[in-house]
């Protein structure tokens, strides 16, 4: 994933979007909490094999609260819905996730 300044230098009103609706003002809607948030998004790139956003997002999803053995359980959980290989691809990425 490039990092928000090569977002910005590259397509800027992405990135305005990116900053002011996408985390501005979706991900602060009250309606989910942001965990609740993040175990959604994680779970649709992973059946979707968006694996280049896995990394953010599951560190993200970490900050936010969820759990090492939570985020495993979703990643099996999705073996058997978005297929093995999408689940082994998110393995890779959450194998290489700080420990915390």
């Amino acid at each position: 994933m490039l990092p928000p300044e090569a977002m910005t230098r590259l397509t800027p009103k992405l990135a305005q979007v990116t900053e002011q609706v996408l985390f501005g003002d979706l991900w602060q809607r009250s309606e989910l909490p942001a965990r609740d948030r993040s175990l959604i998004t994680v779970a649709a790139l992973i059946a979707l094999n968006r694996s280049e956003q896995l990394p953010f997002h599951l560190d993200l999803a970490v900050k936010n609260g969820v759990t090492h053995g939570e985020l495993s359980e979703v990643i099996t959980h999705l073996a058997f819905y978005a297929g093995w290989p999408a689940a082994a691809t998110a393995l890779t990425r959450f194998a290489a996730l700080d420990p915390q």
